[in-house]
């Protein structure tokens, strides 16, 4: 029996809907209404197409690898295609890896373990903190973060500048001059949603013989990630970005580091051969012959799943198109940019200004509300779920907010009462599966809660702003 034996039918599937897309949700003012997910950056909805493809394997399930059973080699063609058809989706080189992790930070720090001793790593500090803190988990790194670019050619030009201080190009074809250097950049930024240059910063890297590692946790769900074409060394995403449930990731790119490190994890799958070493009493050890394949990270029982999950999300947004997509999404952005512009009161935030091209995801402030007040009153009042905090993102929410670094700060916590300013934003995120209706419902629920206020009291507990138990 073949994968494609397991596949749906996806005639009666109208193109690219989500799971969740009929949920009814209560209201504190009374009713219900269809639930607006406009949180797509913290975690989108799984693909129905996704959802079906899981579910037609599921009582195929078996172990992979070493199982002599016919479902464990089905299991097995199955993970193992799904690596084949990621590595196609990200335009990966014939001799990149593709490892299976559980998230763009799981990459990220199996990447920083990979590091070769004494690495120079330049990170922005505009990057999410999956990409900002594994570095220094190696103490024998050295870390470097340039501070936030206003502009796509000032980060480039500050790159350029910290490179230039590594030295000349190395002459020999290959070498890096003083040792190995590492660059860590995003694709988009999980706050403003504001693409980078990252062909441009992959050339500055490559030109002073450094590598770079895309995070592309927010770009591969809006637009195509081709690393042969970005020329990038490795890309790092997560599933649960992509419209796939099942908590899997995606670390690909060069082999060497990663076939020279230790394994990230030590246990069965990664090693090819264990001895015993005996010596005296007993006492010694054994000997390990690892692999030096994707399979030396991925030790233990792997997320089929997940690994599959992945997959088929790849193939919907490939045979969907990404320049429809990318179409729709642009609608939808300018729609809420728009709507936002509007009101007086609403401060979208940016680093690299109005114009600047950006996916879906928007991060603003409105004037006398906390942010954390103002998004509950979304969800209580209207059904619509954001985000608010600092996004995991602190030091770029800082900067785009004009505070000291010592300023009072935490992830989705109001610091201050209503009405009182606050060192946390919202963040309106969408993608494939979002109608017209929510996004409009959005822009209206903005507009009606600044020129009216909340119909609801609210206060904090457990860190949330939440609806008191009555309206008086």
């Amino acid at each position: 029996m073949s994968v494609a034996a397991v596949a749906v039918d996806r005639s009666v599937c109208a193109p690219l809907p989500v799971l969740g897309r009929d949920v009814r949700v209560p209201l504190v003012t009374g009713g219900e209404v269809d639930y607006a997910a406009l949180d797509y950056a913290a975690s989108a909805p799984a693909l129905q197409r996704v959802w079906d493809d899981v579910a037609a394997y599921a009582p195929y399930y078996g172990s992979v690898h070493r199982g002599a059973g016919y479902l464990s080699q089905l299991s097995t063609d199955l993970f193992e295609n799904s690596r084949r058809t990621i590595a196609e989706f990200l335009g990966c080189r014939t001799d990149d890896q593709v490892v299976f992790t559980r998230s763009t930070t799981d990459s990220l720090n199996l990447l920083a373990a990979a590091l070769p001793q004494g690495t120079r790593v330049f990170v922005f500090e505009t990057e999410h903190h999956a990409s900002l803190l594994p570095w220094e988990q190696r103490a024998d790194a050295v870390v470097t973060y340039l501070n936030a670019p206003r502009t796509p050619q000032q980060a480039v030009d500050t790159l350029e500048k910290a490179l230039a201080e590594l030295g000349a190009p190395p002459a020999v074809a290959g070498g890096e001059p003083y040792g190995p250097a590492l660059v860590c950049v995003t694709g988009a930024s999980n706050v403003t949603g504001e693409l980078w240059p990252v062909r441009e910063l992959a050339a500055a890297a490559h030109a002073h013989g450094a590598r770079i590692v895309l995070d592309a946790a927010q770009l591969v769900p809006h637009h195509p990630v081709d690393l042969a074409e970005l020329d990038v060394d490795w890309v790092a995403f997560s599933g649960h970005k992509l419209y796939a449930p099942f908590g899997a990731g995606v670390l690909a790119g060069r082999a060497d580091w990663l076939r020279d490190a230790a394994p990230y994890l030590a246990g069965g799958g990664a090693s090819r051969k264990v001895t015993r070493r005996v010596s005296g009493e007993g006492a010694g050890g054994v000997d390990v012959e690892w692999h030096t394949t994707a399979a030396r990270h991925e030790a233990g029982s792997p997320n089929v799943i997940g690994a599959y999950a992945i997959a088929s999300a790849c193939q919907a947004l490939t045979e969907a198109g990404f320049p429809e997509l990318i179409a729709r999404e642009q609608e939808l952005i300018d729609r809420v940019r728009a709507g936002l512009a509007e009101v007086p009161e609403v401060q979208v935030l940016s680093l690299f200004g109005a114009d600047a091209a950006r996916v879906g995801v928007l991060s603003f402030v409105v004037e006398g509300w906390n942010s954390s007040h103002f998004a509950a009153a979304l969800s209580a009042e209207y059904g619509i779920g954001v985000r608010d905090g600092l996004f995991c993102a602190h030091p770029l929410v800082r900067t785009l907010l004009g505070s000291e670094p010592q300023d009072p700060g935490e992830c989705g916590a109001p610091e201050a009462a209503p009405g009182e300013r606050s060192l946390n934003a919202i963040r309106v995120s969408f993608g494939v599966g979002t109608p017209d209706e929510h996004v409009d419902r959005f822009l209206r629920a903005v507009k009606e809660l600044v020129t009216d206020g909340a119909r609801w009291n609210y206060h904090t507990e457990d860190g949330r702003c939440v609806p008191a138990r009555s309206a008086g």
